[in-house]
């Protein structure tokens, strides 16, 4: 289920929001200028299907995308379980870093949390499938996968060099909850 849980930079212990309502996350999240929608993903995929077949099921969805945003460079990035990378792909993705252009993600299948830190709040977005987000360039973010990946997501570029990170250096996703599929977040802080 698409998960928003908003914490305080300062005491990232402390839960200041969570909902699982998808008009709120919307709003949420448009306030500071993320773009969130809820596409249709209701194309089922087979273990073998190779990227052109996942980009030719939403070709209309990303050509809309494409046609209204300039995106030059799209890309499918899908990942198991059992895929022997898995730590190495979850490890490069963890680390706060921005990019020069806007992060725009459509996930077809399974699950996957952005975290966003915009002000001195961090927004943790548990993508699922139909699930596209958007995230302005220059924002400071990480992505985590969990420890048994599951997810296939289209990339989305302006910049055919596709995924390049600007790491801030900060510790800050250390003091965070980790993805983990199926986890629950942690209680709401009471006022």
């Amino acid at each position: 289920m698409t998960q928003l849980s908003i914490y305080s930079d300062v005491h990232p212990d402390v839960n200041l929001a969570d909902t699982s309502n998808r008009d709120e996350i919307t709003a949420l999240l448009g306030a500071v200028g993320v773009r969130y929608e809820l596409w249709s993903a209701d194309v089922e995929l087979q273990r073998d299907a190779g990227d052109e077949k996942i980009l030719s099921a939403y070709g209309r969805e990303i050509k809309r995308l494409s046609d209204e945003a300039g995106y030059n460079s799209i890309d499918v990035f899908r990942i198991a379980p059992d895929n022997p990378n898995r730590v190495a792909f979850r490890q490069k993705f963890l680390a706060e870093h921005t990019h020069d252009e806007d992060e725009v993600r459509f996930f077809v299948e399974g699950s996957a949390a952005f975290y966003l830190h915009i002000g001195d709040k961090v927004y943790r977005v548990v993508c699922t499938r139909g699930d596209l987000l958007s995230v302005p360039a220059g924002t400071p973010h990480w992505f985590d996968m969990g420890s048994e990946p599951s997810f296939t997501a289209i990339r989305l570029f302006v910049s055919p060099e596709g995924w390049v990170a600007k790491f801030t250096g900060s510790a800050i996703a250390e003091t965070l909850p980790l993805f983990e599929s199926g986890a629950a977040s942690p209680a709401v802080a009471q006022a």
